[in-house]
């Protein structure tokens, strides 16, 4: 079942460039595809999100061949643009190569990680955890996914930031569909608690396993929802 639309971001400014407003399309249609407004399945109609964006057709265009190259969506001349279904086997897949990514990223980040890095750390976990107790799962969601972020982006080496940008956009529609079963959100936090952990005492190896489990764990609940039929 579609979720409702999440909010805007900011458009850009009307004196940017057509390259920038595609790539704004691409972040709006993008978040409402890993949210569930647009669920597996459903078709983008550019007429539609022009009208609604109150833009041209050319940037929505631009938007979904962005889209394409992500792997968010089909395009062919018969149905347009569809929002692509993911199989359980797949979703197993992708988060086995996530997982192994996003822990060795973790392991650097024990190992380099300074003081200011932390701190900024342990101010997303306080604010995930915040938006947790309050029940606020689209927020929930977002810091969450900053937080992974920043433990690939901030692990020392471009060549795994580099193939996790590629791949990450399909796995976050997994990680917010699985957050919305009870008991696996609750092991996910505490997954997140055990990272930090690992982290303020500088344990690579802790900070690893913790960190491929929690991936290899929210594929599995993925896979188990997409092979109920629920994703």
């Amino acid at each position: 079942m579609p979720q409702p639309l999440p909010d805007l971001p900011l458009p850009p400014p009307a004196t940017e460039s057509p390259t920038a407003i595609a790539q704004w399309v691409a972040e709006v249609l993008r978040d409402r595809i890993v949210k569930g407004a647009y669920p597996p399945g459903s078709r983008l109609v550019e007429r539609r999100i022009s009208a609604e964006l109150d833009l041209s057709r050319t940037p929505v265009r631009e938007a979904l061949k962005l889209l394409h190259q992500d792997a968010l969506i089909e395009i062919s001349r018969n149905k347009g643009a569809q929002v692509v279904q993911c199989s359980a086997e797949e979703a197993v897949q992708l988060f086995e190569v996530i997982a192994s990514l996003e822990s060795l990223a973790a392991e650097r980040l024990a190992r380099t990680i300074t003081t200011e890095q932390l701190d900024e750390l342990e101010e997303l976990h306080a604010r995930m955890l915040t938006f947790y107790k309050v029940g606020s799962h689209t927020d929930y969601f977002d810091t969450n996914s900053e937080i992974h972020d920043f433990v690939v982006e901030r692990c020392g080496n471009p060549v795994i930031h580099d193939a996790h940008k590629r791949l990450i956009a399909r796995a976050r529609y997994g990680r917010f569909m699985a957050i919305h079963n009870p008991d696996r959100l609750a092991q996910s936090v505490a997954e997140h608690e055990a990272l930090m952990e690992a982290l303020r005492r500088r344990d690579e190896a802790a900070a690893a396993l913790v960190w491929r489990q929690h991936l290899q764990h929210t594929g599995e609940n993925f896979a188990a929802m997409l092979a109920a039929g629920e994703g």
